[in-house]
């Protein structure tokens, strides 16, 4: 079995009541393997020779109040190979523990800090988890955002010494997930891709355009200058058969809502709600794509 060398970093966020994993790796499809979370349990990332079971096991662990150093104890008394694992692991409240076995492919190690831990092995050394850990705790935003500025941060300090191949980010939190019945708020992988960590940073920002809520003070009249131009783009779409007249009609906003439809920004603009104003990150995006 080949060793899933890879950096990843676990967190928790008390004020969204999150909790996430970042990881990339010169390996096919890591995330798949390494990334582990459950919204009131915690998160964990199991890497170097792989065990796949820490992640159930230890949420598990953690979701019946084992703490996430007890949990991590437990866990790697059941291993016999131990020393070729590597975890991170962050509990319901927070608290972090990690395991850098010795029998690990250097170099290889992990930083723990309040609330998340860095880990890696087969890096260009020690600064990879340096950068990681500075950018998470240095960075504003949401988890998401925070985990994602760790892991770019940790790829051009070094990263995986042996290159790239894949990345990616689960980010989970009660009810916050497509529909509002499951936890898992961000799910993303590339998984095989020549700068993976780049591209994973791209679709988080595409994650925040089409899942996330509009900014009130982001939103813009459609005043008649916009609403020419999207009666023309609904026009070169096939959506609209009236007029560019810059009259924001029912024709025009129900045309512009079958566009959302095909485009999949409803989250952004609806004909229930403010449908004579336009989320300037909408705009911004429409005119990038279409003009």
């Amino acid at each position: 079995m080949p060793s899933l060398s890879t950096f990843s970093i676990v967190a928790y966020d008390p004020d969204e009541q999150a909790w996430g994993v970042a990881v990339a790796s010169k390996f096919l499809a890591a995330a798949s393997v390494v990334s582990w979370a459950q919204s009131g349990a915690g998160a964990v990332a199991t890497q170097a020779f792989a065990k796949m079971g820490f992640g159930p096991d230890g949420l598990a662990l953690m979701a019946n109040g084992t703490s996430a150093s007890a949990a991590l104890t437990l866990l790697l008394a059941a291993d016999p190979k131990s020393a070729d694992r590597q975890v991170g692991i962050v509990d319901a409240q927070g608290n972090a523990a990690a395991h850098t076995g010795s029998d690990c492919f250097p170099w290889a190690g992990h930083k723990i800090g309040q609330g998340y831990t860095c880990q890696g092995n087969i890096l260009t050394g020690p600064e990879t988890l340096d950068a990681m850990a500075a950018a998470f705790e240095n960075t504003t935003g949401e988890l998401a955002d925070r985990l994602v500025a760790g892991l770019l941060a940790g790829d051009r300090a070094g990263g995986d010494r042996r290159g790239k191949q894949s990345a990616g980010l689960l980010v989970v939190k009660s009810g916050g997930g497509y529909g509002g019945d499951n936890d898992r708020y961000l799910d993303l992988r590339v998984d095989d891709d020549p700068d993976p960590v780049a591209r994973l940073a791209h679709l988080v920002k595409m994650h925040h355009l089409f899942f996330g809520e509009p900014n009130p003070a982001d939103l813009m009249p459609i005043d008649s200058t916009i609403a020419s131009e999207l009666q023309q783009l609904l026009l070169n779409q096939g959506l609209y058969q009236g007029p560019v007249s810059g009259q924001w009609d029912d024709a025009s906003k129900q045309a512009f809502w079958d566009f959302c439809g095909v485009e999949n920004l409803e989250e952004r603009w609806s004909l229930d709600q403010d449908p004579d104003k336009i989320d300037k990150v909408v705009l911004e995006y429409i005119r990038g794509r279409f003009h």
